[in-house]
């Protein structure tokens, strides 16, 4: 996998040393003069991939440029630097190719499409990827230009045929070389009602069960086998309640406040069907949970659509692809055309908003989006990041986005373009931008780091597992054979495959060590993680005393970063609900976080005057504080980013301040005695200094 840095684009995993002359090593590719492919190559594909043709290469725009082989297969296009093993490749599937350019001499271009004819042998070739990497090589002459336009044609015309992300099955650990018993999922996959239990359980959600009325897909194929709901609740009164939301989609929980407070997801009401009482009270007293103090999440208001963030995204992608055509004295203004930064930055205002109404009183929170599977799932996870120090681990944030995005029923396949259908839009995509935003803002406060993010970045669209290649818990579970029975499901760390059981237990994007080296995984971990914020401080306890009873029987509506009051929950009610509005407890008017917060503690506008309570962050979304990812969506244009070219005195004081920045914000985790040992943030550093630690972040990025 290629990975972007400040400056520019290269590979982070580091480069073999060649062997003696004679000697022979297994994970060798062949040399670029080989006319065919070797053995050892056809091995290193995966089930079911076949090679199409291959070509010799010099990969370019690189210091220095990289020999190895340019691989096309019926899944996906590969670039095999010689000497590095198949999983350190930059590696791009059929749905994330974007253009294709062949070029020859200085004035033959020509830009490839499917189905269109090649008119001439390229000498090179540049492939630009929806994920924003740019994979450029050369060709060189001597006997070998047929291997190149032969690669170049098999890119064009794999593109061309139908999706191979959905013809793709996966990796078994067979195919993996791993015995069936033997590996253990890195963090709960969420597919058996004891990794439910246990995660219940971890949370301490008393007064929630989970429920096994969808095990069989029959209640709802896009919602999880299992999922959490009240104790006093019973599974027929979830099933028949669960028919009055749009697409079965009924409120459950995403998580448990330590302090008391649950937050709720559900789909919209189903308006047009006609519960009958029973249903109502079942309805209303799943949202209640239990609580007095019910507030109903619009979770589409202030947030953009689908089709505008799928709209933003290509304005954005087109912005930063080395052709861009925009001047560089208008590139900002045409980065704030595409709004992008601006719904990144609605994302992030909304979380903050529903943060503090958790936080602030013991409450039933509900997000309420009609599919409940794109912006339910973002905010669910921001609140869950802002709130929760747990959700901050490396380990803790893979299992938020297994639960509230894979589990959850987030349709990757159509939202990232895999099935040609009119709903793509990269809502995950944005959501990673988001936490990269908390990333920047507390660099202290997140065991993962950039690079982790960017791994996760460039794995939605890698046909190597299931996750991100299905819309749905029963698709992945259908096509790994999951769905064969549902008695006896093999489940790694709780039970031992049954003998003779056919069931294949897939890999998953969590994998890592599968598909990276373990000097890339150290750097999925942050050197500036604070130790002392580490979950076991923070253990569940009894209600902490910044978190008050709500008022009696009051629903609210929040909208528009205020809180309404309501009649009733459920629709359709023509009489005021059992859960009536006491007007005592109207609300003042709130239009931001901050008189949000105002309003429910009652503290100072200007948060640095009082402290937050214990774990809660609460972002800048104002200005200059949304920044643009640069390593992300940069990367396919070296010449404008940092590092690549001579350095400038301009580029060094960019590159000292964003050092510096990071130091202050670092400086007030350091202990009092150990201020005397560290040097000043606002110090000015020598050029030998400064020199020392650009080289040092010059080296994490290529290490």
């Amino acid at each position: 996998m290629w990975w972007g840095g400040r400056g520019q684009s290269f590979n982070i995993a580091p480069q073999k040393e060649e062997p003696e002359m004679g000697s022979v090593q297994e994970n060798r590719m062949p040399e670029p003069r080989s006319r065919q492919p070797s053995s050892c190559l056809a091995s290193r594909c995966l089930p079911g991939e076949q090679i199409l043709a291959w070509a010799p290469g010099v990969r370019k725009g690189l210091e220095p440029e990289l020999s190895g082989t340019l691989i096309c297969t019926n899944f996906r296009v590969t670039f095999q630097p010689c000497g590095w093993q198949w999983n350190q490749t930059l590696v791009h599937g059929y749905t994330v190719l974007y253009l294709l350019t062949s070029v020859s001499g200085l004035s033959r271009v020509q830009l490839l499409r499917p189905g269109s004819l090649h008119k001439f042998i390229p000498e090179e070739i540049l492939i630009h990827g929806r994920d924003f990497r740019l994979l450029r090589v050369g060709f060189e002459a001597g006997g070998l230009e047929p291997q190149a336009f032969q690669v170049t044609m098999a890119i064009v015309q794999a593109r061309a045929q139908s999706n191979q992300a959905q013809q793709y099955s996966g990796i078994t650990l067979s195919k993996a070389g791993q015995g069936s018993g033997s590996r253990k999922p890195p963090i709960p996959l969420m597919e058996t009602a004891e990794d439910w239990e246990t995660e219940r359980k971890k949370q301490a959600a008393r007064g929630w069960r989970v429920s096994t009325v969808n095990e069989r897909f029959d209640v709802a194929t896009s919602l999880p086998r299992y999922f959490w709901v009240p104790n006093r609740i019973l599974d027929s009164e979830v099933r028949r309640a669960y028919g009055h939301f749009h697409q079965g989609r009924g409120p459950r929980l995403s998580w448990h406040h330590p302090g008391g407070s649950d937050l709720l997801r559900c789909g919209g009401f189903y308006t047009a069907s006609d519960p009958n009482k029973e249903d109502i009270r079942a309805v209303e007293l799943m949202l209640q949970a239990g609580h007095s103090d019910v507030v109903l999440v619009d979770t589409m208001d202030e947030l953009p659509s689908l089709a505008d963030v799928q709209l933003a995204h290509l304005r954005l992608r087109a912005l930063c692809l080395p052709d861009s055509s925009v001047a560089e004295d208008k590139w900002l203004s045409a980065l704030e055309g595409t709004r992008w930064l601006d719904y990144v930055r609605a994302c992030l205002r909304k979380a903050s908003d529903i943060s503090v109404l958790v936080t602030s009183r013991v409450r039933s929170v509900i997000l309420q989006e009609r599919g409940d599977r794109d912006l339910n799932g973002l905010l669910s996870s921001l609140v869950q990041l802002l709130s929760a120090p747990e959700a901050r681990t490396l380990f803790g944030f893979q299992s938020l986005v297994q639960r509230e995005w894979v589990a959850a029923g987030h349709p990757f396949l159509t939202r990232l373009g895999g099935t040609g259908a009119s709903e793509e839009a990269p809502v995950f995509l944005l959501f990673l931008d988001c936490v990269w935003q908390l990333l920047q803002q507390f660099p202290a406060d997140f065991e993962f780091s950039e690079f982790f993010l960017l791994a996760l970045h460039d794995s939605v669209r890698v046909p190597d597992t299931l996750t991100f290649l299905r819309n749905t818990p029963w698709e992945r579970g259908k096509q790994s054979g999951q769905l064969n029975s549902y008695t006896q499901v093999y489940t790694p760390g709780y039970s031992q495959p049954p003998a003779g059981n056919s069931f294949n237990l897939q890999l998953s994007v969590w994998d890592w060590d599968l598909r990276y080296s373990n000097a890339q995984i150290l750097q999925f971990q942050n050197p500036g993680y604070d130790p002392e914020h580490c979950p076991d401080s923070w253990l569940p306890r009894p209600q902490p005393s910044f978190m008050v009873p709500g008022p009696p029987s009051s629903v609210w509506l929040f909208s528009r970063g205020a809180l309404t009051p309501l009649n009733q929950l459920c629709p359709w009610r023509d009489s005021p609900s059992l859960l009536a509005v006491s007007s005592r407890w109207l609300p003042r008017p709130a239009i931001s976080s901050e008189s949000l917060a105002d309003q429910e503690w009652g503290l100072p506008s200007h948060w640095g005057a009082c402290p937050l309570p214990p774990g809660l962050l609460l972002p800048g979304y104002l200005g200059p504080q949304i920044r643009l990812w640069r390593r992300c969506y940069l990367r396919g244009r070296p010449e404008v980013q940092m590092g690549l070219s001579a350095l400038t005195v301009s580029g060094l004081q960019d590159e000292l301040s964003h050092l510096q920045e990071l130091l202050r914000k670092w400086t007030p985790r350091i202990s009092p005695e150990d201020h005397s040992k560290k040097r000043d943030p606002h110090t000015i550093l020598n050029p030998t200094e400064i020199a020392g630690i650009l080289k040092g972040r010059a080296e994490g990025d290529l290490g």
